[in-house]
């Protein structure tokens, strides 16, 4: 184990190399940071064959707390980058999103899942779930830039807004395809009792406590941070984002909400407090670091964990790539435009944003999450890591291959 953990170290050295020297090496090319790391780690995974901890099923656990880090420094690193105030005009179109083209994806890829592969009630809940949601870690290359620098326009903003809070929100799902296997693994009916217990506490209690928390977390950091007794003194901006991230997580989760959204909403309250401050750059520099280094080992790992399943000869049908393509270049497009339809925006900013709805390592998050509750039958688990992995694969080329493109297709303008 020791000979393996060091040549792991080794492979994770030049993950980050290839990471720092990429703007160098690949800036005239359309190959994205994330291809090319996951390709790195399928190769690896591939050829290193005496691997054998790469496992979802056995090291589910693992996968969750790793996954879980890396989407909260994104969350905060979206938050504290945009700049866009709170109004109504300016978010309508990702609250369109959130309400309209995650609900669609989340039942469209329900029925695929319960039809297309035999998964039970649950799992193809869970599969749609999990996949609904955008990816605000692989989504970073097609955010808004940092704070305060401007050319913050409509497909970005949305974009950004959209990972930072379609996260949180697809957790109710989660828990209600949950409730559902729970539910059978138990020999019982879902009743509508349990619906309403769901709707009334997995819904409204956890997203209004979260956003209360994210809230109240956002603004009384920022008093402290920005108050007089502190102007004079530098305070690191390492301690302020960890401390950020982890009080609104750790609050909402105690007061059972959700943690997600209460990251993103204290990120984003803290920014607007003082938003012209430059100390709000230097946190996003921090965030953006930190993310950057996790997301490299997350998909370095996870290229691995693809490698290992083409060496062990898993079995990849038809079904699994069609509907991959499926998903990625028909159902989340075609939900963006009925979201978004009736907004006055160009077309070529429609399009931008029903397209670009990148999947990653959010999923793999959320799988874990579900998985490990112990409720899911091992078939029905191994069909979801299997259909969850070449969807997160095919969109992290797909989509990194045309956003420049499809950015370039849009008004340069800010809204």
């Amino acid at each position: 184990m020791i000979e393996k953990y060091n040549l792991f170290l080794l492979i994770c050295g030049i993950a980050f190399l290839l990471g720092a020297l990429f703007p160098v090496i690949f800036k005239r090319t359309s190959i994205s940071l994330p291809m090319l790391q996951v390709s790195f780690g399928l190769m690896m995974g591939y050829w290193w064959t005496s691997l054998s901890f790469l496992d979802p099923l056995d090291n589910g656990l693992l996968i969750e707390k790793l996954t879980e880090i890396v989407v909260l420094v994104s969350l905060v690193g979206a938050g504290i980058k945009i700049d866009t105030e709170l109004s109504w005009r300016l978010w309508r179109p990702t609250v369109r999103l959130l309400l309209i083209t995650m609900p669609i994806g989340i039942f469209a890829m329900a029925v695929l899942g319960y039809y297309a592969f035999g998964l039970s009630l649950g799992a193809a809940i869970l599969l749609g779930a999990v996949l609904a949601p955008t990816d605000p870690v692989l989504a970073s290359s097609i955010q808004v830039g940092p704070p305060n620098t401007g050319g913050e326009d409509t497909p970005r903003f949305t974009l950004t807004s959209e990972a930072g809070l379609n996260d949180g929100l697809a957790f109710p799902f989660v828990y209600l395809a949950i409730k559902i296997a729970e539910a059978f693994s138990e020999g019982k009916t879902f009743t509508y009792e349990m619906l309403w217990s769901w709707f009334t506490h997995d819904v409204l209690w956890k997203i209004g406590a979260g956003v209360v928390v994210g809230v109240l977390v956002g603004k009384l950091l920022a008093k402290v941070v920005f108050s007089k007794h502190t102007r004079e003194t530098t305070i690191s901006q390492g301690y302020v984002v960890i401390a950020l991230t982890l009080l609104a997580y750790g609050l909402a989760e105690y007061v059972h909400s959700y943690g997600f959204i209460a990251v993103f909403v204290a990120a984003f309250a803290f920014r607007r407090s003082e938003c012209e401050h430059t100390y709000h750059q230097k946190l996003h520099d921090f965030a953006e670091q930190s993310e950057g280094l996790l997301m490299s080992l997350v998909l370095v790992i996870f290229g691995m964990f693809l490698g290992q399943g083409l060496q062990a000869g898993v079995e990849l049908t038809w079904r699994v790539y069609i509907v991959s393509f499926t998903f990625l270049l028909l159902i989340r497009p075609i939900g963006g435009f009925i979201a978004l339809s009736g907004l006055n925006l160009p077309h070529t900013e429609k399009y931008a944003i029903s397209a670009l709805g990148i999947r990653g390592i959010g999923t793999l998050y959320y799988l874990s999450y579900a998985l490990n509750q112990g409720f899911f039958a091992d078939e029905d688990a191994l069909k979801l890591w299997i259909v969850c992995s070449i969807v997160i694969l095919t969109s992290i080329f797909i989509h990194g291959l045309s956003a420049s493109r499809l950015l370039k297709m849009t008004p340069n303008k800010q809204h």
